[in-house]
């Protein structure tokens, strides 16, 4: 199908050719209209073509041996194909200044509703292409085929009013071999299945969201072996509907009406997550996306704007990384800080554990009136005491902290890197946090969670004392000789003139670096 702007692309070349015939044989008394007939004509030639250009038709499907190369010149956006209404698109997109993908875009708002997302990145190069031969490829002529559907006997592409990429089997009764709605990256669209064999990943990839057996949750993501932490749960309250066993999973959808619903079978719902438009009427086409922060949000197209209507998380300090590693947050006053209390930037974030180089290699840092935003989704376990807790934590490399309510007894340990934790007026909340040794601030804000750490600051004060001993010798001798020149009497001058030196700093600095190390040693 011809887009409208092809049609009116040809219109105005026709239109500009009449004129320019007309003028060629007007009479030379009419030489000045001549002129203004000729530029006129030339200027809807010109935007006869750019208007063909930019109206290039898209294609409503792709058939077997389709191949398109991106275009650096086009914009954000290369469509390739749309679907029946116009309103999406799919093509490739621009994710920065060099990387490409794949996705379908909601066109009015440019906004992506679906990504391929492949394990390599693509380069943003002319050389980058798709093609479809039973199966969608998407190539570089340089790294080979960054990303292809599983099916290999499709017979044509289609994108449906729905955002739904499918590719199908025309043959016979028409057969849905592969379709986007199964593989979402990070957002859900209206009348979409999301079931337990799909998730849901943030464009940064540092959270999740997956179907359990009767609840719906997100957890964070850190790669390397470590167990991904849970930081938001919704359980099914099973008020209109039952979970049943062996009936088999759940699956969610979102609703048209302004809800999120839990489903076992296709009738009355598990659970209802509804939004703040809920049963309101509107009808704008709806969205869910689990965003960069780890926030999960509900929208809805207005025509002009996304409307968001729902958030997991609706304050800043109960997302899970609001002020980022070793960050603190308060709720309160709605700011951020760090839990060592440093004014330019907390430490750095961490990943992985700490098993693969021996428990010397950490430090320790302490803090009280802490608590956790996800607690109610951690285990714990109750202890007797502070140090019992810290104990369980030292002793087991993949924990990287432990939170200790000495009221309760309950000891929440955290095996996975330091992320923001909340700041409370209750005293009786102790934290206790690993910070790795690496070069850039080993040892430093108090701590002692190995010999090596003592070693290192018993080996600062030995240097210390040694090149004071040696300075004050220097003084010395040097004092005498000119006692011995000019018989000035000795007096206390000498020691405050060495205080200067390197005691006052060794007193300023490392001694405190010290008496932090040995206090958060007992």
């Amino acid at each position: 199908m011809l887009s409208p702007n092809y049609y009116l692309s040809l219109f105005c070349i026709n239109y500009s050719l009449s004129l320019l015939l007309l003028c060629s044989v007007m009479k030379p008394a009419m030489e000045k209209k001549q002129s203004l007939c000729g530029f006129l004509s030339l200027l809807i030639i010109h935007l006869a073509i750019k208007t063909s250009a930019a109206g290039t038709p898209t294609l409503q499907q792709l058939n077997r041996g389709f191949r398109a190369s991106f275009d650096q010149s086009a914009g954000s956006f290369q469509p390739l194909l749309s679907d029946p209404t116009g309103i999406f698109s799919f093509g490739f997109l621009q994710i920065n200044s060099s990387n490409l993908d794949l996705a379908v875009i909601h066109l009015p708002s440019n906004q992506p509703v679906w990504r391929a997302i492949p394990g390599r990145p693509a380069q943003r190069s002319g050389s980058a292409f798709l093609s479809f031969n039973g199966s969608l490829l998407f190539s570089d002529q340089n790294s080979g085929v960054l990303w292809s559907t599983p099916a290999t006997a499709g017979d044509r592409v289609v994108l449906l009013n729905s955002s739904n990429l499918q590719i199908i089997k025309a043959a016979g009764p028409i057969d849905v071999l592969w379709q986007s709605f199964d593989f979402p990256s990070d957002t859900i669209v209206q009348d979409q299945n999301f079931t337990s064999n799909a998730s849901l990943f943030s464009t940064n990839q540092r959270y999740s969201m997956r179907l359990g057996s009767n609840y719906l949750a997100l957890f964070m993501e850190f790669g390397r072996g470590v167990e991904e932490p849970m930081y938001w749960k919704r359980t099914a309250l099973e008020a209109k509907n039952q979970i049943v066993a062996g009936e088999g999973p759940i699956y969610a959808q979102l609703s048209p009406l302004g809800f999120l619903g839990l489903y076992q079978k296709e009738n009355a719902p598990v659970d209802e997550l509804s939004f703040d438009s809920f049963a309101r009427g509107i009808t704008g086409f709806r969205r869910l996306t689990l965003e960069a922060d780890g926030n999960f949000r509900a929208y809805y197209w207005n025509g002009t704007i996304w409307v968001s209507d729902y958030k997991a998380m609706p304050e800043l300090c109960e997302l899970p990384s609001a002020c980022g590693a070793y960050g603190l947050c308060s709720a309160e006053e709605k700011r951020c800080g760090c839990i060592d209390n440093r004014s330019h930037g907390c430490l750095a974030a961490d990943a992985g554990d700490l098993c693969g180089s021996g428990n010397d290699d950490f430090w320790v840092l302490r803090r009280k009136g802490v608590d956790l935003a996800n607690k109610e989704v951690l285990g714990f376990v109750k202890v007797e005491s502070l140090k019992e807790c810290e104990r369980l934590c030292k002793r087991n490399c993949s924990c990287w902290g432990a939170v200790y309510n000495n009221a309760t007894g309950y000891c929440y340990e955290m095996d996975y890197p330091i992320q923001t934790l909340l700041e409370v007026g209750d005293e009786n909340k102790i934290g206790f946090f690993k910070v790795r040794i690496t070069g850039n601030h080993g040892g430093r804000g108090g701590g002692g969670g190995g010999d090596k750490v003592r070693k290192a600051a018993e080996a600062l004060v030995v240097v210390g004392v040694l090149a004071a001993v040696t300075l004050a010798g220097v003084a010395v001798y040097r004092l005498w000789r000119a006692r011995r020149k000019t018989g000035e009497r000795a007096d206390g001058s000498m020691v405050e003139e060495l205080a200067p030196g390197p005691y006052r700093n060794l007193n300023s600095s490392s001694f405190r670096s010290i008496e932090m190390s040995e206090s958060f040693r007992k």
